[in-house]
């Protein structure tokens, strides 16, 4: 049925069934629903991000542990834009990730600003997820109860990189440590690198 049909159709459907891989991911992660998110990954997938360098499997399992010890995050996504490149594809998308604390006994909320990369593969005509990464940009934390404070250790904060300074803060105080050799705003150098791995990988050329 596929070899009727023209070239621009097949690429639309990979480009929409891409699409809907991130965004079943996504939700899959902030739901909670954590047999959806696993069958999103390949089992050799890698996922780098703050908190972990590890496969998509662990990636998932690791959530789900950090889910239940009450850190919780949520996403609030910006348009997918894929790029195909045969059974491989580059999925791109601006992301907020919102996660609810409490610091010093205040409620407080961790917003955290990143790009999404995530490399997805076509393996016996079903499309998963064969890498995750992010480029972290800035990050910002309020309170959300009107007039209640709190006042940030700047000493421990200034260990850390601007572009995720305050992720990596909440994070580290709950356990969580956050490595410092994550591409951001900062470090171009690290951003130019992880796009030639990402773009390589697609047989592409890198923008960056």
């Amino acid at each position: 049925m596929s070899e009727t049909l023209p070239q621009a159709v097949l690429t639309a459907a990979d480009v929409s069934a891409v699409t809907q891989l991130v965004l079943r991911e996504r939700s899959g992660r902030d739901l909670g629903l954590w047999e959806q998110m696993r069958d999103c990954f390949h089992d050799d997938s890698r996922v780098r991000l703050s908190w972990i360098d590890a496969s998509g499997p662990e990636f998932v399992r690791r959530s789900q542990e950090m889910a239940a010890r009450n850190v919780q995050a949520s996403h609030r996504l910006g348009p997918v834009m894929v790029t195909m490149a045969g059974s491989r594809a580059i999925a791109q998308l601006s992301a907020i990730i919102d996660i609810p604390l409490a610091l010093q006994g205040v409620e407080v909320l961790l917003s955290s600003h990143a790009r999404f990369l995530f490399r997805a593969e076509r393996r016996r005509e079903v499309w998963r997820v064969a890498a995750f990464d992010a480029v972290y940009q800035r990050d910002e934390l309020h309170c959300p109860v009107p007039g209640e404070t709190i006042n940030i250790d700047r000493s421990l904060l200034s260990r850390y990189r601007k572009p995720y300074r305050l992720l990596a803060y909440c994070l580290e105080l709950n356990g969580f440590p956050v490595r410092d050799d994550l591409a951001g705003g900062d470090r171009p150098d690290l951003v130019a690198r992880i796009s030639s791995e990402i773009y390589g990988w697609a047989g592409l050329q890198s923008p960056q």
